[in-house]
């Protein structure tokens, strides 16, 4: 298992990161209407998702982790990377590919350290100066936004498109554009210099899981 993770994970910091993240779903059990996690997951993978995060704001710790590790189970037999949100210890418990933690969280030097050098930590940034910081202090990825208005995070603080084409260029990781992205705006991030785009309801919202990220992913293949 970990000489697995460890070549996965190197192929990925080799230059495979950056693809993996054109298109990174983050779950939302809102949605769910009947289904399960993993068959909404699964759906979302067969239309086009290369990352998925499993982020639960209410669900208690056992729950969380028995989540966690379905999905592992279910991404690592897709070979698609899969993180946690938020929470470290569920994220290692689970085996999970790392991490993605906000400016609020655990800071990414502890997460590296409580999880390793093979583990994926993503950290969220608003400002340049947010993410030059997360890039010394070792973060994989940044996610940066709410680069539209969203109704998925009640609390996202809004970045401009010129403050994400900004943070881009001050840093060598990769940037993903989070919030309100959509199939209709997708194209308004093209040429900012970003990775690729992170969407929550744009995927899970919608009855038909995979034609709506199908949609998706061939609009965010021309970023």
């Amino acid at each position: 298992m970990r000489g697995e993770k460890q070549e996965s994970f190197a192929s990925l910091k080799s230059g495979g990161l950056r693809d993996a993240l054109r298109l990174y779903a983050v779950t939302d059990r809102h949605w769910l209407n009947g289904r399960t996690l993993a068959e909404c997951v699964a759906q979302a993978i067969d239309g086009g998702a290369t990352f998925v995060q499993l982020r639960e704001k209410d669900l208690g710790e056992e729950e969380f982790l028995n989540e966690a590790r379905a999905l592992k189970k279910l991404c690592a037999s897709r070979g698609v990377p899969f993180v946690v949100n938020d929470n470290v210890m569920i994220a290692k418990e689970a085996h999970a590919d790392g991490v993605h933690v906000g400016q609020s969280d655990m800071a990414c030097l502890e997460a590296r350290r409580l999880l390793g050098p093979d583990s994926i930590i993503g950290v969220s940034a608003q400002t340049v100066e947010q993410a030059v910081l997360a890039e010394k202090q070792g973060a994989d990825y940044l996610g940066v936004g709410a680069v539209f208005a969203t109704g998925s995070k009640a609390d996202a603080d809004s970045v401009p498109i010129e403050t994400l084409k900004e943070i881009c260029a001050a840093v060598k990781i990769p940037v993903v554009a989070i919030g309100g992205i959509n199939a209709g705006n997708v194209h308004e991030l093209k040429g900012s210099g970003i990775a690729g785009v992170s969407v929550i309801s744009a995927i899970f919202a919608n009855d038909d899981i995979r034609a709506a990220t199908k949609k998706l992913a061939e609009k965010a293949a021309d970023l």
